[in-house]
């Protein structure tokens, strides 16, 4: 009998492929991360298989690691989020468009209006990831010598959000009457000016632009530390999470959900969606011989600077054939460095064999037949592990063309995956409420 359950999917498309050997790959297109025509063939394919959405990472800086190392990587090069999205949203007509934006380094300002014409350009398909930067270069890119500690980064970002929120409030739904007749444009009494003044921010407002079509463009977080966590209960609506094991993931789940309940949001009203890295075979030997070739290509440069990186320490000094000594507690984002320090000791690893593992794509990943992969998606979904998933691609366009071809007929046939659009908002595909505009309720 089919699931009452649906999945959500999502494409994690910048870097077109998270897996360092990727451009290496046979077959691959070396230049996907910046090329407009490949990024929109791609999106294509992912709107003609029903994905919720594009999901745009970003990054503030050139990745912090030695040139020898970064010389390898095919991310040093790609498009500013909102200028690709907002091209893509001419070519597309339902997939939702997801970018990252950071509350460390930019101004609520600026994402407010930036977001709000997303949503009108795209019709209503808009989706913020919110990122507080832990990059250290970053912070030199914008004048300053370092960044702010982990929880005052989230302190910001929670103030971040309801001021960005606040202007997309600016104005009511009917604010603009456009009267010829009176020669009235728009109703003063369906505008509100902002005037927040708080521990971080200081906005006087209004926005510049008409509400969004969505009220809102979705709310999308990533953390999963403390604060990370309660940052999710208390505002996103997409959790795009890294828990690596089916056990781990049902805690998350469980944590943010009942998070969620104590701060009186629906548990509905947010789904999450860990990221997962498929290979599809057509037998499981197949597809783990895949991954074996495309570990192969990571360079091993890459590999020990994507350990330090992942661990905020520089670990190229190490004994790289001994277990990964004691770190000490760095201001690097603290989700990846929990996650690779549990990896090395839950599989007993060397620090050569974590950093190649790291070097390619360490986490969760789903290696298989569409068949099998689909079995594993199914009990992630049913069994309160996630709501979806947030699909990375080994390689492109194969790896993406092998999942939207392979293994998504298959979620169709088992009545978990649409077959359609059924609406034309990122909210319709989500099943989320639009938010009521908290100074014009009615």
């Amino acid at each position: 009998m089919p699931s009452t359950r649906q999945l959500h999917l999502g494409a994690f498309m910048r870097p077109v492929s998270i897996h360092t050997g990727a451009w290496r790959y046979p077959g691959a297109w070396r230049d996907a991360n910046f090329n407009f025509e490949r990024l929109k063939t791609l999106a294509q394919a992912l709107e003609r298989a029903c994905f919720d959405a594009f999901f745009m990472a970003d990054h503030l800086a050139v990745l912090n690691m030695p040139i020898e190392a970064l010389q390898r990587s095919h991310t040093v090069s790609s498009f500013e989020p909102f200028t690709l999205l907002s091209a893509l949203a001419q070519h597309t007509t339902h997939l939702g468009l997801v970018a990252t934006a950071s509350t460390t380094f930019d101004e609520p300002f600026h994402i407010a209006r930036r977001f709000a014409s997303l949503d009108h350009l795209s019709g209503g398909r808009a989706g913020w990831n919110i990122v507080t930067t832990s990059n250290p270069d970053a912070a030199l890119n914008f004048g300053r010598t370092d960044h702010m500690e982990h929880d005052e980064r989230y302190a910001r970002a929670r103030e971040f959000q309801s001021v960005v929120t606040g202007l997309w409030d600016s104005w009511a739904d009917d604010a603009f009457v456009r009267d010829a007749e009176s020669g009235r444009f728009f109703d003063p009494a369906r505008l509100h000016t902002l005037n927040h003044r708080g521990t971080y921010l200081n906005v006087k407002g209004p926005l510049h632009i008409a509400r969004p079509v969505q009220g809102w463009p979705v709310i999308v977080q990533a953390g999963a530390s403390e604060p990370g966590r309660q940052l999710a209960a208390e505002t996103a609506e997409v959790v795009f999470a890294a828990p690596g094991t089916l056990d781990n993931a049902q805690r998350f789940y469980a944590d943010v959900k009942g998070r969620m309940r104590a701060v009186g949001r629906d548990p509905d009203h947010l789904k999450i969606l860990p990221g997962a890295f498929v290979v599809v075979g057509r037998t499981v030997e197949e597809a783990r011989a895949i991954r074996a070739r495309l570990d192969s290509l990571v360079h091993a440069d890459s590999a020990i600077a994507s350990l330090s990186i992942a661990l905020g320490h520089d670990v190229s000094g190490f004994d790289l054939d001994a277990p990964l000594p004691e770190i000490p507690p760095t201001n690097a984002s603290q989700t990846s460095r929990e996650r690779a320090i549990e990896l090395g000791r839950r599989e007993n690893l060397t620090v050569r064999q974590l950093a190649q593992r790291l070097g390619g794509y360490a986490g969760l990943a789903f290696v298989g037949t569409p068949q099998t992969i689909a079995d594993e998606m199914q009990h992630w979904l049913e069994s309160g592990g996630s709501d979806g998933f947030n699909i990375m691609f080994p390689w492109l366009p194969g790896g993406l063309l092998d999942f939207v071809e392979q293994v998504v007929p298959e979620l169709q046939r088992r009545g978990i995956f649409r077959r359609a659009y059924s609406g034309r908002t990122l909210r319709e595909h989500l099943g989320l409420p639009r938010p009521a505009n908290r100074f014009f309720p009615n």
